[in-house]
């Protein structure tokens, strides 16, 4: 089974029987993660992961507004490579709270000057992900300082809840994070 961690940045793995993917496989991984990368109104406060099985793809993850859950299941039927979508995006409630929380988490962590160079890309890859105060970091930096800083940075905010670093670190042959 392939799966991506992140849409702009993950790579493909194995396919479901342990065998490396086949061709096929790998460009319909890299088509999703496009298509999800190209996503209207995609953002640090969102989140979206896949998995593949065959031509199905399983969308996973969180998302603020209705309509980008909407759009990224469109994307992915849109695409002729692929036989059926399953859709487990959660669309997250409606808070003013945890809206300002992740503002003030969002400058934390994308104001550092060791963490501002994530900031510039069009889906920053660091995403801040709250629910009642409740914080995940996810995505994929490229070292383990980096996802530390992240942590510590999330951590330092006011009224933050319990924070769970899941930011993964890049392998060297997949840094396109710089």
């Amino acid at each position: 089974m392939a799966t991506a961690q992140n849409a702009t940045n993950a790579k493909p793995s194995r396919a479901q029987n342990g065998a490396p993917e086949t061709k096929s496989n790998a460009s319909l991984t890299r088509a999703v993660q496009h298509q999800l990368a190209e996503l209207p109104f995609y953002s640090a406060f969102d989140y979206i992961t896949f998995t593949l099985e065959g031509r199905r793809v399983t969308l996973m993850g969180q998302v603020l507004r209705p309509s980008l859950r909407k759009h990224a299941v469109s994307a992915i039927q849109s695409l002729e490579e692929v036989e059926s979508v399953v859709d487990q995006i959660e669309v997250l409630p409606e808070s003013m709270e945890d809206n300002e929380l992740r503002r003030a988490i969002y400058r934390a962590i994308y104001e550092d000057p060791t963490l501002e160079v994530y900031a510039v890309q069009p889906v920053p890859p660091i995403h801040i992900i709250v629910r009642s105060r409740g914080v995940a970091l996810e995505g994929t930096v490229r070292s383990v300082s980096d996802k530390n800083l992240a942590g510590t940075r999330a951590g330092n905010v006011p009224n933050a809840g319990t924070i769970k670093n899941n930011l993964r670190v890049a392998a060297p042959s997949d840094r396109t994070l710089e």
